[in-house]
């Protein structure tokens, strides 16, 4: 009969030392690799920001704080203002995420909870796909089709219905030229409207069955068991894709500079052509001759940083301060 190795405790011990060591080393380069990656996004975006303002010193230093409250861009004679284009970039930006957010709720909702599933898969991946379309697609399509539809017919249609109301009716005043504000906010809402149905559909398919079917079976219709249980359930989330939405927006160039006009007169009117930082740069950067025109372009392009980051930010509070209420 073979002998058999006698029970060593203290052998025993050692083995599970080594493998605690060796499991705490492993652990420890994890936690360095997870730190060194974050560590790099923050660099990488610091680096971003402070080389967009390093290139733009001339102009912050030239023009001051006039850089931010003058409508003037006059590249013959060097001045330079970015108040119309941020202003664009907001005005745009809002229209687009009042268009898009109902929408993106309501096709998220059929999906989820309405929709029969040999409907609710087409319709899926159609949604899918228009997120995949690259945005200068949009804005050819938005120049030469949505374009002369709008200057043609819903132009005319929104000064006639929506120009004479008073207090707004400034807004919707203007020549019927198809291209503008409303037209670049509509074309926004089109690409951004992909992004937050995804976000809205996958998020509304993590409430629990049972939350739902309990909701039924004491007789709640399917609105209320949307309004009062998926809804509540999903805020924070819902929110989250829709500033994710408006961050896209933000920053869109190709298919706003088509549609846009790319004027740097300041009007109140939704229906007269503007520009936005993001256009103004794309559009000028390569003809920008003067170190002052380039330094305003760079500055313009810091500003937009900074413009979505504070977005972003106020996304933030606000998702920690519904989670606060719920949490109370």
């Amino acid at each position: 009969m073979s002998a058999t190795t006698p029970y060593n405790p203290a052998t025993a011990r050692d083995v599970r030392e080594q493998r605690a060591r060796r499991d705490t080393r492993h652990d420890r380069w994890f936690r360095l690799t997870l730190l060194t990656a974050a560590l790099l996004v923050l660099l990488v975006m610091l680096g971003a920001a402070f080389s967009t303002l390093w290139g733009g010193r001339l102009a912050f230093s030239t023009f001051g704080w006039s850089f931010l409250t003058s409508a003037e861009w006059d590249v013959v004679n060097g001045r330079f203002g970015a108040l119309v284009p941020i202003y664009g970039t907001l005005v745009t930006s809002l229209i687009a995420l009042v268009l898009a957010v109902p929408v993106s709720f309501g096709i998220a909702l059929f999906l989820s909870e309405i929709a029969p599933p040999w409907l609710r898969t087409p319709v899926a991946s159609a949604v899918e796909l228009l997120a995949g379309i690259p945005s200068i697609i949009y804005g050819m399509w938005g120049l030469f089709v949505f374009g002369p539809f709008m200057a043609q017919y819903l132009a005319p249609f929104i000064n006639d219905y929506l120009g004479s109301l008073p207090v707004i009716g400034g807004f919707f005043q203007g020549p019927a030229l198809g291209i503008g504000l409303l037209s670049a906010g509509i074309i926004l809402a089109i690409m951004i409207l992909p992004f937050i149905t995804s976000v809205m559909y996958e998020v509304f398919r993590t409430v629990p069955p049972a939350l739902k079917e309990s909701a039924y079976a004491l007789g709640s219709t399917t609105w209320e068991v949307c309004w009062d249980i998926v809804l509540p359930y999903t805020r924070s989330a819902v929110v989250g894709g829709i500033f994710l939405g408006l961050g896209r927006a933000l920053g869109e160039t190709m298919a706003v500079t088509f549609v846009l006009g790319n004027s740097h007169q300041l009007s109140m009117s939704l229906m007269m052509p503007s520009s936005s930082i993001a256009s103004v740069i794309a559009n000028e950067f390569n003809e920008a001759y003067t170190d002052l025109h380039r330094s305003s372009l760079i500055a313009l392009g810091f500003l937009l940083f900074v413009v979505t980051f504070i977005v972003l930010m106020l996304a933030r509070l606000m998702l920690a301060r519904m989670s606060r209420r719920a949490g109370n």
